[in-house]
């Protein structure tokens, strides 16, 4: 990529995070790469969320060592009473 292009997708990219900040082109600059490091955390954040939910989506198994079906055990055994003296 030329120069020129680079510094026409920089500006575009600057003026896509927000309103240009800063006293001159290169605090710009500095605030602009800030505002990418950003994004590009919250991007990252989001893509791990939804790689984590797509990944364990019906991870549950119903018929194997539930809490369901521990607890409709223990409920069908009878019931101890206890003896008083």
């Amino acid at each position: 990529m030329s120069r020129k292009k680079k510094k026409t997708v920089w500006r575009l990219w600057a003026k896509a995070l927000g309103e240009k900040a800063g006293k001159n082109d290169k605090e710009s600059d500095l605030i602009a790469s800030i505002r990418t490091i950003v994004f590009l955390t919250y991007l990252i954040t989001n893509i791990a969320i939804v790689a984590n939910a797509i990944r364990h989506w019906n991870d549950i198994d119903y018929t194997q060592n539930s809490d369901y079906n521990k607890n409709e055990r223990v409920n069908d055994q009878p019931e101890r009473q206890l003896q008083s003296n």
